[in-house]
């Protein structure tokens, strides 16, 4: 799976979050070119990536920082305590 992410850095969220087949990266690319240029011309300080993964647990696992804010990334870190 391909999963396009467009977060907001400020609100430390989430904005958009597709999936792709693997055999749809041409379009997952294009998106992610859209989005791109679109935050470029508004100035939002948003990151977009394209990552893959094997499902979305997989991907939340690799990427937690993207689903997690900090406080829940430490207790994560620091086995749960």
């Amino acid at each position: 799976m391909i999963f396009l992410i467009e977060y907001s850095r400020p609100e430390g969220r989430i904005v958009t979050l597709r999936q792709f087949v693997d055999s749809e990266r041409a379009k997952a690319q294009d998106e992610r070119l859209d989005i791109e240029l679109a935050l470029n011309r508004s100035g939002a300080e948003h990151e977009v990536v394209l990552l893959e993964a094997a499902d979305k647990d997989a991907l939340r696992r690799t990427h937690q920082r993207y689903f997690d804010d900090l406080s829940e990334i430490l207790k994560s870190a620091n086995g749960g305590d």
